[in-house]
This record gives C-alpha cells, sequence and structure tokens, in this order.
C-alpha cells in the first residue's frame, strides 16, 4: 500500500503541482552544467512548453549516438527524448517511457513539431505511458538497446532494483546506462521518506550511494563511474530543517554492460589513444570524471577502462596497446576521488 501511496503521490506532483520548473522547492532537479555545442545546438530546436516542463538535473546525453537505439526512462516532457533524436538521425530510434498521462500529452503533442524541425521525413521517437520498474510490459526486448539514459527520475522509483535489472535486460552487450540522479550521503530515515514533498523534490527518495554501487553490481553494472558530480544546496529553509545534515549530491554515472569487466580496476600495462574522431569532441574526450583523453595522446589505462573502450561503440575512436596476458597488481590511479563541485540553482 506504501508503495502504491507513492507512486500516486509522485504522479500528482509532477503532472498536477508542478506546472513548471519555478515551482520547484530545490534545485535538487536542477543543473549548472554547460552544455556542449552539438546539444545546444539541439536544444534550440526544442519547442519551449517541452522545456518549461523539464526536470533534470545533470547532462543524461552522452557523445557518438548517430544511429543508436536510446531508451529515456522517466521521460517526462521529452526534452532529452527530442534532443536524442535530432543527435541520433533518422536512422536511429527513440523511445521513452513515463507513467504520467499530462507529462507524456506534452510530449506526444510535440512529435510532428519535433520531426518537421529536424528534417526527419518520419518521426524516430515514440513515447510509452508505463513504468520503468517494468519494461516487459511494454514488449521491450532483451538486448535490444545500445545506450539508456534517465534525468533525474530513478529516485522517485519504489522498486529501484526492478529498475536496474530491467536496463541491464533491455541492454546490448556492450551498451551503456548513462544517468543522472540524486544520492545522499546517508541511508534516508523512513519519516522522510513518507514525506510527499521531499520525495517529489527528488530528496527523500535517493539513495545512499554505497548503497547504489552494490546493488547495481550484484546485477551486472560490476564498474560504475562516476562523470560528474555536485553537492546539492537547499535554500529553502522549511526542507533544509527537514532534512538537517543530510547531504545529498546530483552524479552523473556511466555503467556499461559487459560480461568482461573485473570488479577491481587491474594493472595489464595497456594504453588507449583517441584519434579525436568522435562528433562534437575534436581535441578530447572525457570518458569519466578520472579519465581524459586527449587527441593522438597515448594514455594509460585500467584492464576495465580498456575494455569499455574497446567492447563498446567507442572502438573505432581509439588505437589500442597491451592486453590481458601479464598482470601487474590493482591499478592505483581509479582510487584518486573525483572531484565534487557545489552548487546552487534555486
Amino acid at each position: 500500500m506504501e508503495t502504491d501511496t507513492t507512486k500516486q503521490n509522485v504522479k500528482e506532483y509532477y503532472g498536477d503541482i508542478l506546472q513548471s520548473t519555478k515551482d520547484l522547492k530545490t534545485n535538487a532537479c536542477c543543473t549548472t552544467i554547460t552544455y556542449p555545442d552539438l546539444i545546444k545546438e539541439s536544444l534550440g530546436k526544442i519547442h519551449d512548453e517541452v522545456l518549461n516542463k523539464y526536470y533534470g538535473c545533470g547532462l543524461t546525453i552522452p557523445t557518438d549516438l548517430e544511429g543508436l537505439k536510446v531508451l529515456d526512462l522517466g521521460s517526462g516532457s521529452g526534452r532529452d527524448c527530442f534532443i536524442l533524436s535530432d543527435l541520433v538521425g533518422e536512422q536511429g530510434e527513440v523511445v521513452g517511457v513515463d507513467m504520467t498521462p499530462s507529462q507524456l500529452a506534452v510530449a506526444n503533442k510535440y512529435i510532428p513539431y519535433h520531426t518537421e524541425k529536424f528534417g526527419h521525413k518520419n518521426p524516430n521517437v515514440s513515447f510509452h505511458h508505463g513504468e520503468i520498474e517494468n519494461l516487459n510490459a511494454l514488449g521491450l526486448k532483451d538486448n535490444y538497446f545500445d545506450l539508456i539514459v534517465s534525468n533525474c527520475v530513478i529516485n522517485l522509483s519504489t522498486d529501484k532494483r526492478a529498475v536496474f535489472a530491467e536496463a541491464f535486460r533491455t541492454l546490448k552487450e556492450g551498451g551503456e546506462l548513462y544517468f543522472s540522479d540524486v544520492y545522499a550521503d546517508r541511508r534516508i530515515p523512513q519519516e522522510l521518506i513518507n514525506d510527499p514533498v521531499l520525495y517529489g523534490e527528488c530528496l527523500s527518495g535517493a539513495l545512499y550511494v554505497n548503497d547504489f554501487t552494490t546493488l547495481v553490481k550484484s546485477i551486472g553494472f560490476i564498474d560504475p563511474r562516476v562523470v560528474t558530480k555536485e553537492e546539492l544546496l537547499i535554500t529553502n529553509k522549511e526542507v533544509q530543517e527537514k532534512v538537517g545534515d543530510i547531504k545529498f549530491y546530483s552524479i552523473t554515472y556511466r555503467l556499461f554492460k559487459l560480461s568482461d569487466l573485473a570488479p577491481f580496476c587491474e594493472d595489464y600495462h595497456q594504453s588507449a589513444t583517441y584519434k579525436g574522431t568522435i562528433p562534437g569532441s575534436p581535441d578530447s574526450f572525457e570518458l569519466d570524471g578520472k579519465d581524459l583523453f586527449k587527441k593522438d595522446e597515448q594514455k594509460k589505462v585500467c584492464g576495465n577502462t580498456y575494455l569499455m573502450l574497446k567492447n563498446s561503440r567507442f572502438k573505432d575512436h581509439f588505437s589500442f596497446t597491451g592486453d590481458f596476458s601479464k598482470h601487474f597488481g590493482l591499478y592505483k590511479e581509479c582510487s584518486e576521488p573525483v572531484t565534487v563541485k557545489k552548487t546552487s540553482c534555486c
């Protein structure tokens, strides 16, 4: 019963209470990220009504998207799906899933508008009413998508294990879950989880970050990579009093579905050299918050990073040296922490 009540509260919060980002009480669903030029170009084509219903907390659109099959979990009014529709091109496919009818109504309303705006002969995006915990009910196939994205939505789910399990099921081998969400520095007490405003504001449904890593590793996403991490500064006095000393972070993760990844980053004296061929990234490519590859510069990598590049859609953009024939112990560079930014946009 509590699960059903929480789902209904989320539907009402995003369907009836929130009419635009101005109605948010915290900056949890805000971001100060500067968008790359490639995304700015697509963003400039998005209809204003779609933009006004956007409640994301990060940038969940990675690079090298031409021709990909992409799934957006919790697609809302369709902002990210429409940007992706432009970037994957007519040979690509974008599928959005959301449980809030009023948000889906906005998204479906503007499919013809964006199809014409992007110069496509036929729509390459579709939206489905359903729950991200049960993609099978929507007929979404095993091993189908090249990329899954989600923008500040998974924290709203009452069954996060099911969400990540469904993402793993529907991704191809070598595919990627690239998503932003809100996390906490400790487990949230039940009385805060039961607060419909805190839950709707993407705070009290947040996973403790260590519980998250344990969960996704158990499902098969062996080596979660942090791309960006920002501490959220809560300026609303009433909300701040409720959450007390709990710290919240907006984190963007990369999770690869790769069967050969190791539980730890191991050293095999391997390297990768970026060719500068990824669209929008002529000079460098950032895999995560610790791995920046400059064009034509040979860079040492751990075994897992080697596999993430060589056995994914990025393989043709790199040249590689080394194999797995000789082991040199742990790759110590991977233990360095990712820089945490502080942000307040409300």
